[in-house]
Order: C-alpha cells, then sequence, then structure tokens
C-alpha cells in the first residue's frame, strides 16, 4: 500500500463515547445513527451529540427536538 493511500473503512456502525467537546471511538466503523431520525452520520461529519444521553444528531434540530422531548418528560 502507497503511504498516500487510506485503508477503506468498514461500512459498519462505530461505537462512540461521546464527550465534551470531542469523541472517543470504542469501535471502529464509518457512521453512527441519529437517534431522533435514524439517519447514518459520517463520523468526519459528526457535530451534535448529548454527553449525558451518549447519543448522536444530525443536525442542530433533532438536538432540539430531543432536549424538547426530554424536558417534557
Amino acid at each position: 500500500m502507497n503511504r498516500v493511500e487510506r485503508p477503506q473503512l468498514e461500512l459498519n456502525e462505530a461505537h462512540i463515547q461521546y464527550l465534551d467537546g470531542d469523541f472517543r471511538i470504542l469501535r471502529p466503523g464509518s457512521f453512527v445513527r441519529c437517534a431522533v431520525t435514524r439517519q447514518s452520520i459520517a463520523l468526519d461529519e459528526l457535530r451534535y451529540w448529548s454527553v449525558d444521553l451518549q447519543e448522536a444528531y444530525a443536525s442542530p434540530q433533532e438536538k432540539l427536538t430531543r432536549m424538547g422531548a426530554k424536558l417534557r418528560k
């Protein structure tokens, strides 16, 4: 393999530990699922998550939707 080539990422769901401002990959994969829409989110596009709930969101709207549901309970 050439040093410029990247190995192919498996098309598996990653298992992530969500931290404040960062995340740790516990099981390698190429994506996680949005907790609200179940949409696949590529790891390099993951920007929104909840540390308390340990779940990912596709956009700020999904996070707000989820937080609103948690506040009503």
